[in-house]
């Protein structure tokens, strides 16, 4: 079947032959790009083409793009098929909407175009579009300092919608359970009121309770491409736990923040923390800072048995020497400290900063932290500790 495709301008002429034949190839290539191509979506597409003009590409592109297009990331597979099917004679592709942003490279590369002898690209049925992972599993990778605006709204909402387990640890307290030790008293009142029978031992065993757990966010001007994605996570974590999370941040002073992140909204509470920090994007004093925290908060029970999650490059502005000993001090309250670092998951990253080298020996983790799923993986890090 010949490929016929709507003039770009709607002032340079009609298509040759019949229009409604290439649209309907074009809707195979959307079902290859891995559209929810069906019956029904199809023939909405050509029904509101015989209402619109279809030798105009700008109607043409938004009549597929409201009737085939089933969720926000569909969007950019539509957008590379319908330029890849109507591109130009001479292989120069035009944007429909030049204001658009560029999408974000959800698919594989088009298959290349093959030269014939005087090195134009030979006619194709339909171009190979193969669909190797979705713009949220793209995105999960992707170095948070690096992203466009309109990823980092995408990060935004994945964040908004984790859902961290905390740590949990073994009361004192016990509980009834059907395993365990035996739980004399229950045993005993139960045979009372059985006229002093004994059917069954009960038995009793300890339970559980969350362990808290406290994240500690660098602010300071070298941490500041990651700042904002670390407080959204925060706040989820917070807002899961906000009975046993708290939340600090770091640079010249420390400031706690566990009240502002506890609202529902996040981008109050983003607000609200953002008004109560006052060394946002400054220096850092990571020595006298962990200094405050341990000295005020650490051994008054907040760090405790608790796990302790460090968010931090390491650029330590003053003598590493504070840093290293207010490190071992907090290693010896805390279950377990962890120190995440965004550079540490970038290809041919040593310990070599001031601060990362002063922590290092009183650390039982140091994780990446440039990406959602390197996030992820923390959360899981501290959930089994």
């Amino acid at each position: 079947m010949a490929r016929t495709s709507p003039a770009t301008p709607k002032d340079t002429g009609e298509a040759d032959g019949d229009p409604l034949l290439g649209l309907v190839g074009f809707t195979e290539v959307l079902r290859s790009a891995g559209l929810p191509v069906t019956t029904e979506r199809v023939a909405a597409f050509l029904e509101a083409l015989d209402t619109l003009d279809v030798t105009s590409r700008t109607q043409t592109y938004w009549a597929g793009r409201l009737t085939m297009c089933a969720d926000p990331d569909d969007v950019v597979r539509y957008d590379m098929a319908f330029e890849a099917w109507f591109e130009q004679a001479d292989g120069a592709r035009t944007r429909v909407r030049d204001e658009r942003p560029p999408p974000a490279p959800k698919l594989a590369s088009l298959a290349p175009h093959r030269e014939g002898e005087e090195g134009e690209p030979e006619e194709q049925d339909g171009p190979e579009i193969r669909a190797t992972a979705t713009g949220t599993e793209i995105l999960r990778s992707r170095d948070m300092a690096e992203l466009s605006g309109p990823e980092r709204e995408h990060l935004r909402r994945l964040l908004a919608l984790l859902r961290p387990e905390p740590p949990s640890r073994l009361s004192r307290r016990k509980r009834r359970s059907r395993h365990g030790e035996a739980d004399p008293a229950r045993t005993l009142r139960s045979a009372l009121r059985n006229h002093g029978e004994l059917r069954e031992i009960r038995r009793r065993d300890r339970s559980r309770r969350p362990r808290k757990v406290v994240l500690l966010i660098d602010v300071s001007g070298s941490m500041e491409p990651y700042a904002d994605a670390l407080l959204r996570f925060a706040h989820a974590f917070v807002r899961r736990s906000p009975r046993s999370v708290e939340a600090f941040t770091l640079g010249t002073r420390l400031t706690r923040i566990t009240r502002e992140l506890r609202q529902r909204d996040s981008e109050r509470a983003l607000s609200a923390a953002g008004r109560a920090i006052p060394d946002w994007s400054g220096g850092t004093r990571l020595g006298d800072v962990i200094q405050a925290f341990v000295d005020r908060w650490g051994q008054r029970g907040v760090a405790r048995r608790a796990v302790v999650v460090v968010f931090s490059d390491g650029w330590e502005r003053g003598g590493t020497d504070v840093l290293g000993t207010q490190m071992e001090r907090l290693s010896r309250l805390a279950h377990q400290v962890v120190w995440v670092n965004p550079h540490a998951g970038k290809e041919g990253y040593a310990p070599v900063q001031g601060g990362i080298v002063a922590a290092l020996p009183y650390l039982d983790e140091l994780l990446a932290g440039h990406s959602l799923d390197t996030l992820e993986r923390l959360l899981r890090v501290v959930r089994d500790s």
